[in-house]
């Protein structure tokens, strides 16, 4: 795809405190001009608590919005209304929001959230529908729909809405009328197949009810300007089903209207640091389930509760980078107090993202909208009915756990990450994932590469596919294991080399695998603490018959992956999983996320992210180009040009210079 973007959208949200009074909307005004070029776009908050308002609060604030935004549009910037609130968050200010016989948004308990309400109420509909037209009729450039519109997460339950209606909805969906006690059992009792049927046809029912508020939503602002851009901010959207190639249209309309994304997720300080990257694989995975044609994609970027040491300059800054390396166009700051403090301690902060915004832009004009490819974590849009599905509650335990925690340190010692199946060379894989595929899904992945643990291998066993995996799991050791790597090809220069995670320290049952026939060989085996062999295969590699690459591992697959020895094994062991397709890696040993695209015919964009707090010194990146020179840029926008040192069958080796913590690199191969 010819990339057709040639800066980054930046936008800024902004709250009530800084517009409503004259004073201070020019004092921003003057910060911004401080700054010229740090953003292009003012979004205003309609609100700064996150219930509905009433209509004639919002009425009221509309007309104070006309006046702003048509200062912003004299200042040089579009300007546009972010409804904080839909249908509501959370409990919160409820004695100064909207009030009234309107349906809560209610749990499977039947307990409710006061501060948000059930979409598929008429009367919510009909607030809703005032809502927006007050705010278009203020002449917006356009208008953000805020994350409030979803149906997880509204405290202080966790997953509605079970109402009565929505329950009457679902059996009119479906032929099958529940209560909720009912659809609790459903959901939580019986076999695993019957769960997950009842679970996705829940998740349905869900993708349904949020592609019915935005088409309403659509309809009312497109019936007053028919061509006015709708923006959606969203998350991990697991329970809801995660439609958003589907939401998308319905949000352009018969019109055609322009639709844009703003991906979010949670990371609001500098500890823990890893939830920066965290938050850039939930965004990728968002936006690889956009339409091509959404092209203003800006990340949130949110320091909430805004105390301005809570979260460095630097961070944000990287934030904004990282989100941009793994899918988005562009980033939207919510980084200014709720409050009318004084904005001095924020230019700091302002003066950074300004210095950065050209490597933003150099960002997007090389990257554009090109998929990431590489290592998918093997997720999907019916995810969420895999959790918890073994034992407990349909709506315990961690559905972020599933999508990507198995991947984590794989990604933090520089191997690419993919978000969807199109941009996927290797897929990592676990049960819960294999799960929520359609079954129609699995033959293909098995004829393409698939790193897993003896779980999915069970699975797929059981499945009936065992011909094509080439193990079976033969017991599980539960102490005492040390795993030692075998005399193997993908092992060269560490056999011999052990890994002990101290299964008393960090409780895990390492697997025991059986090679089915003499074409699936052993990586590595386990030893006991006297070095004696306690099993001969622990981890081993299969090529199938369908051409299928399979690694199945079953010490600790997925962590303490992070010394030389192993992680030079797991990276051998990902290239030969993709057949020599990986764009890139980093070959030595250093923390660092990188993101690949292949641009064009022999041109390759990788962005290199330090996730240390070190330097990394001299940092060996191997590209699959035959281009000898590349170029490297820095977040200051400065160029380096880097000759190859090393040719290995289609793959180069460039050494680049340090790279400080917490910083990116943009490196161009054409």
């Amino acid at each position: 795809m010819e990339n057709q973007f040639d800066k980054a959208f930046i936008s800024f949200r902004i709250g009530p405190a800084q517009w409503l009074p004259d004073r201070r909307f020019n004092e921003l005004l003057c910060l911004f001009q401080e700054y010229a070029g740090v953003t292009d776009e003012i979004t205003f908050f309609t609100g700064d608590t996150h219930p509905p308002l009433p209509l004639e609060v919002i009425g009221a604030r509309a007309e104070v919005l006309l006046m702003r935004m048509s200062q912003a549009r004299q200042a040089g910037y579009r300007a546009g209304i972010n409804i904080l609130a839909t249908i509501g968050h959370h409990n919160e200010n409820l004695d100064n929001s909207l009030s009234g016989n309107y349906t809560n948004m209610t749990d499977i308990n039947g307990s409710v959230c006061l501060g948000s309400y059930c979409p598929n109420d008429e009367r919510v509909r009909d607030y809703v529908r005032k809502l927006y037209r007050i705010v278009t009729s203020a002449e917006p450039d356009y208008i953000w729909i805020d994350d409030d519109v979803r149906l997880y997460g509204h405290m202080p339950i966790t997953c509605g809405c079970f109402c009565d209606n929505c329950l009457s909805i679902f059996g009119e969906e479906t032929g099958k009328w529940h209560t909720r006690e009912e659809l609790k059992a459903a959901f939580d009792g019986g076999t695993v197949d019957a769960k997950l049927d009842a679970r996705k046809a829940w998740i349905q029912h869900n993708r349904v009810t949020m592609n019915r508020l935005l088409e309403l939503i659509e309809n009312t602002v497109h019936s007053s300007c028919a061509s006015l851009p709708i923006g959606f901010m969203t998350g991990d959207r697991f329970f809801e089903g995660y439609d958003f190639n589907k939401w998308a249209k319905t949000l352009s309309g018969d019109v055609k209207a322009e639709v844009m994304w703003r991906p979010g997720g949670g990371y609001y300080a500098d500890q823990p640091m890893n939830e920066l990257v965290a938050k850039s694989h939930a965004i990728g995975r968002q936006v690889s389930m956009l339409p091509k044609g959404v092209t203003s994609i800006q990340s949130e970027i949110e320091n909430f509760p805004y105390q301005i040491l809570k979260k460095s300059a630097r961070a944000t800054a990287v934030e904004a980078a990282s989100h941009i390396a793994a899918g988005c166009t562009g980033a939207a700051f919510n980084v200014f107090s709720m409050h009318d403090g004084p904005l001095d301690e924020y230019k700091p902060l302002v003066a950074k993202l300004g210095q950065t915004r050209s490597f933003y832009d150099l960002m997007v004009s090389h990257l554009g909208r090109e998929t990431p490819v590489g290592i998918h974590t093997g997720w999907g849009k019916d995810i969420f009915a895999s959790n918890s599905i073994k034992e407990g509650s349909w709506f315990d335990g961690d559905i972020w756990g599933i999508a990507d925690s198995h991947s984590s340190e794989i990604f933090e010692i520089g191997l690419p990450a993919a978000y969807s199946t199109e941009g996927a060379l290797v897929t990592v894989l676990i049960d819960e994932c294999l799960l929520a595929m359609p079954d129609e899904c699995i033959p293909e992945l098995l004829s393409s590469g698939v790193y897993m643990d003896v779980s999915a291998l069970a699975r797929l066993n059981e499945m009936g596919y065992g011909e094509l995996t080439g193990f079976t799991v033969d017991s599980f050791l539960a102490k005492d294991c040390i795993e030692e790597f075998t005399d193997h090809r993908l092992n060269a220069g560490y056999a011999g080399r052990h890994r002990d995670v101290r299964q008393s320290f960090n409780k895990y049952t390492a697997g025991v695998l059986n090679p089915l026939n003499s074409r699936a060989e052993a990586l590595s085996r386990i030893v006991d603490y006297d070095y004696k062999e306690s099993a001969p295969c622990c981890m081993g590699i299969f090529e199938n018959r369908l051409g299928g690459r399979i690694c199945v591992s079953g010490y600790y697959p997925w962590t303490f992956l992070q010394n030389l020895s192993k992680a030079s094994q797991i990276k051998a062991v990902m290239r030969w999983l993709s057949k020599d397709g990986l764009p890139a890696y980093i070959e030595s040993l250093h923390k660092i996320h990188i993101w690949a695209r292949n641009t064009g015919p022999n041109k390759l964009a990788v962005a290199v992210m330090n996730s240390s707090l070190d330097e990394t010194g001299d940092l060996s990146l191997i590209l699959r180009t035959n281009n000898s020179e590349i170029s490297v840029f820095d977040m200051r926008c400065k160029q380096t040009a880097i000759t190859s040192c090393e040719n290995d069958e289609g793959y180069r080796t460039f050494i680049l210079p340090s790279i400080s913590p917490y910083e990116m690199n943009l490196v161009i191969a054409e």
